[in-house]
């Protein structure tokens, strides 16, 4: 019994991104992956292989993505759910790419889908109402992605949508960690990777201790950061994409074994890696394989029994 806090469903990248759901026969491009070499590995690093990926193989680290995030459809999600025995994905949109109301369509074929709801910073709307209506129809938590949206965790429009979200009791889940989504003139315009930085994060966990947030990737690279300046507040849970063995465990022990949930970024992460390296980090306890597989998850978006 697996829950996956952590998935995309369609194109985040580009809008109209809902209408990536529904093809069929999507199949991975051809191309050098280099993160398959770290999923390999279970995604252990050391300073030089991080130095590597973040200046000479940084590009083709996007490229590899982007051609991942071209899988995202229900038919491959649900393929992928079947072989790893994930009962539950939560499926994330980024406005204006990707909406709730693509996650909620494609929650209405699969009962595996648990949408989340998002923030369209591009336009004035009634965001209360908004967020209200998509709660009443299955949303249960709130995504934030401060690099794709280009909008800081600590801007006025964020802390205005955090603050309306609040009184539904339910998690906002944003992306920290420095990463780059885009390639060539893109790179530079449509996107701004610096707003991964953790000291965003920490500024908008303090201002909202009563709002259950999770960090998504628990950090990327920024792990050790994410330990530092998170750890002590008890209103964050963490996933483990992208994270070793032995980071899992220092998550564990700093942020404390009910904090933290499996998550695979899926399909931009894979499934099978970081169900190995969360299964390794755990040691054989299948008390707390339990709480980070499935009951943190279930209780933080009150899934019931």
């Amino acid at each position: 019994m697996i829950i996956d806090v952590h998935t995309h469903l369609g194109d985040i990248l580009y809008p109209g991104g809902g209408e990536q759901i529904c093809e069929k026969g999507a199949r991975k491009k051809i191309l050098f992956d280099p993160i398959l070499i770290s999923e390999a590995v279970l995604f252990k690093t050391n300073s030089y292989m991080e130095w590597l990926m973040d200046h000479v193989l940084e590009d083709q680290i996007t490229k590899a993505c982007r051609a991942r995030n071209k899988t995202a459809t229900l038919e491959n999600m649900r393929c992928s759910m079947d072989e790893e025995g994930v009962v539950k994905n939560v499926c994330l949109p980024i406005a204006p790419n990707l909406l709730f109301e693509d996650l909620q369509k494609a929650a209405e074929v699969d009962a595996g889908i648990i949408p989340f709801t998002t923030v369209d910073f591009t336009r004035d709307y009634d965001l209360e109402a908004t967020l209200s209506r998509d709660v009443g129809k299955g949303a249960k938590g709130l995504k934030l992605h401060p690099i794709i949206q280009k909008e800081p965790l600590t801007s006025k429009k964020t802390f205005e949508a955090v603050e309306a979200f609040a009184r539904f009791n339910l998690p906002v889940l944003f992306h920290c960690g420095i990463q780059s989504y885009y390639t060539g003139k893109e790179k530079f315009t449509v996107q701004d990777p610096s707003y991964g930085e953790l000291h965003y994060a920490r500024e908008l966990v303090a201002a909202f201790p009563n709002v259950s947030f999770i960090a998504g990737h628990s950090g990327m690279f920024q792990c050790e950061d994410t330990m530092k300046l998170l750890g002590s507040f008890k209103n964050v849970y963490v996933d483990t994409s992208f994270q070793s063995p032995e980071r899992v465990k220092k998550l564990i022990s700093v942020f404390g074994p009910e904090k933290v949930m499996y998550g695979s970024d899926w399909p931009w992460g894979s499934r099978a890696a970081v169900i190995k390296a969360t299964k390794k980090a755990c040691n054989g306890d299948k008390s707390l394989e339990k709480l980070i597989f499935f009951e943190n998850a279930q209780q933080l978006l009150k899934l019931g029994a």
